[in-house]
């Protein structure tokens, strides 16, 4: 398996480097070799082209993501709980890697349909995750009955990406994980069941 490999992750990591200070029309795979420190031969072994190193990137990285939020909302009792973790993680781990932000907020956003489409694929299982949640959340009686989740999770995913998009345009220069509990605050008010006083 390559991602056994040693030089894979070197590689990966570089691409997420390179990608984020050039962009990725002006990542030359040469490039990407200097800053791991390989032949460009290498690459390679490990990867087909630029846009496979693209895609390896994101499917790495974001199965380390949704690895670590699961993690942290698995000891959670409640859907609420759930949610605002997730959110919480959400910012997080962008916060803690600014490069990785760069990446997936501006670089992973090509024209390009089919690079588009495996992108949305390795999404999937993060979009279950908020699934999930907004399924418990009816069950336990914390969520209203009757919504509509695929139009819920999209609305619940697209804030994050939108708010962690706009911290990154801004150049980071404000607490991104100190926006969660505000955030978590909006979306549950609006999903949560209304008590008749």
């Amino acid at each position: 398996m390559k991602k056994q490999r040693p030089k894979y992750k070197q590689i990966i990591e570089a691409a997420v480097e390179v990608i984020a200070d050039n962009g990725y029309h002006a990542s030359q795979v040469s490039k990407i070799a200097k800053k791991a420190g390989v032949a460009d031969g290498t690459i390679y072994l490990y990867f087909k082209n630029k846009e496979d190193i693209l895609i390896s990137v994101f499917e790495e990285k974001m199965g380390q993501f949704i690895e670590q939020i699961v993690d942290s909302i698995s000891n959670k009792n409640n859907a609420n709980d759930k949610l605002l973790t997730l959110i919480e993680m959400h910012f997080r781990q962008l916060t803690a890697d600014h490069h990785l932000a760069i990446v997936t907020q501006l670089e992973l956003r090509q024209s390009n349909a089919e690079l588009r489409q495996k992108i949305n694929q390795i999404l999937k299982p993060y979009l279950v995750v908020i699934d999930d949640i907004i399924a418990e959340g009816t069950e336990q009686g914390i969520f209203r009955d009757g919504l509509n989740v695929p139009l819920i999770r999209q609305m619940i995913f697209g804030t994050l990406d939108e708010i962690v998009t706009n911290w990154v345009m801004k150049e980071q220069k404000y607490d991104l994980a100190e926006q969660a509990p505000v955030v978590h605050a909006f979306i549950t008010d609006g999903l949560s069941v209304k008590h008749k006083h």
